[in-house]
């Protein structure tokens, strides 16, 4: 696979630039092969294009490293069963693709790069397919909004109760989320921010800034308990390693939290020997929603500690600046696992934070909302 995968990545740098072009000539070509496939989609298809294409790029820069591949490529079979893709699309699928990317590559496209992408592509089905045939799991649970709470104008934290079969997740997973009354079809990742339970009930905090998807706008501001979800399969690798005898160091920006919340959740059950650092930032102090339930888990947990930072508050009582210049201040972290969740500044500043402290890279692990 390493010709391949450098085929794959020289061939990317073709229509990198053109991801709109690129998105709209696959689906175009998609729909005309099959028009049954249509109403699988939602009806603007906004954004769509773009969640699909940073699958596949995904796909092909793990192509090298085949046990990431694997595990990336069955996850992602599993959760792309909510869709109500059968093992036929797939072929479509590549035929779309293959003319999307000849058409927006133009003349530098080459037999070699198509080829490449042909075998890429079989091998991306091939362990979608089989982590789809694996998962005995429906693919997608529908949830009941148990709470609503709103917190400004734009953060809500939601709690939902999955329906009919237990959902199984891990502490610092992410699931999609469709809004079927509001927006059907259309689906947005959330992390979960509470760890498993007998009770079958999830958390999500939810924030709708200017700009925002439509599915955080629904929920935040037109969900209602009593209004019913679709949860699909847990997916994300930001879990705790129960093997490690590491100290653990967890950096969140604001929603950003709810991964963190649950990992530390997770570890009040069990945790007794590993000294854990929140550090929780956020520009204004009204956005450290959380902030009153963390200092309840410090005041019963004596390995835990949290510290809070503000980056637009010049009279906020605690630490000021942005929350990866905090965490570089209160190093150093080489001895540490370490877990970053927030907006993709946030994370790209915190992880340059660690690897300027010298962090080795297998001992962090990080989830973003937007793209790295």
């Amino acid at each position: 696979m390493d010709n391949v995968a450098q085929l794959l990545k020289e061939s990317w740098t073709l229509v990198e630039e053109d991801r709109g072009r690129l998105s709209g000539h696959f689906y175009a070509r998609l729909f005309l092969l099959d028009p049954a496939l249509r109403p699988l989609f939602p009806a603007a298809m906004t954004g769509q294009g773009d969640r699909i294409l940073d699958a596949i790029v995904t796909a092909t820069q793990v192509v090298d490293d085949p046990e990431s591949f694997d595990e990336y490529l069955r996850s992602l079979g599993r959760d792309h069963r909510k869709y109500h893709v059968e093992s036929g699309h797939y072929e479509t699928m590549g035929v779309a693709l293959l003319d999307a990317l000849r058409s927006t590559a133009g003349d530098g496209w080459n037999l070699e790069y198509d080829q490449a992408w042909r075998d890429a592509y079989a091998a991306i089905v091939e362990k979608m397919l089989s982590g789809a045939a694996a998962d005995e799991n429906p693919p997608y649970w529908h949830a009941e909004v148990l709470t609503h709470e709103r917190h400004g104008a734009d953060t809500a934290v939601l709690t939902v109760r999955a329906l009919q079969h237990p959902l199984p997740w891990r502490a610092g997973q992410y699931v999609s989320v469709e809004v079927p009354r509001h927006l059907p079809r259309v689906w947005r990742t959330y992390s979960v921010a509470n760890a498993p339970n007998d009770d079958n009930v999830l958390e999500f905090h939810v924030r709708t800034p200017p700009g925002a998807g439509w599915v955080s706008g629904a929920l935040v501001r037109r969900t209602r308990p009593g209004d019913l979800l679709r949860v699909a399969a847990p997916m994300g690798s930001m879990t705790l390693d129960r093997s490690s005898e590491r100290d653990i160091l967890c950096v969140a920006g604001g929603v950003g939290l709810a991964p963190v919340k649950a990992l530390v959740e997770e570890l009040t059950g069990w945790n007794r020997t590993r000294w854990v650092h929140v550090f929780y930032g956020a520009r204004h102090v009204d956005d450290l929603y959380a902030l009153d339930g963390l200092r309840e888990l410090v005041a019963t947990h004596p390995w835990l500690s949290v510290t809070p930072a503000c980056s637009a508050e010049p009279d906020f009582d605690g630490e000021r600046g942005d929350i990866s210049e905090v965490v570089a201040r209160y190093g150093p972290w080489t001895a540490h696992d370490c877990y970053v969740s927030g907006s993709a500044r946030m994370v790209r500043a915190t992880l340059r934070a660690l690897a300027g402290d010298d962090v080795p890279p297998p001992n962090i692990r990080y989830d973003t909302f937007g793209e790295l």
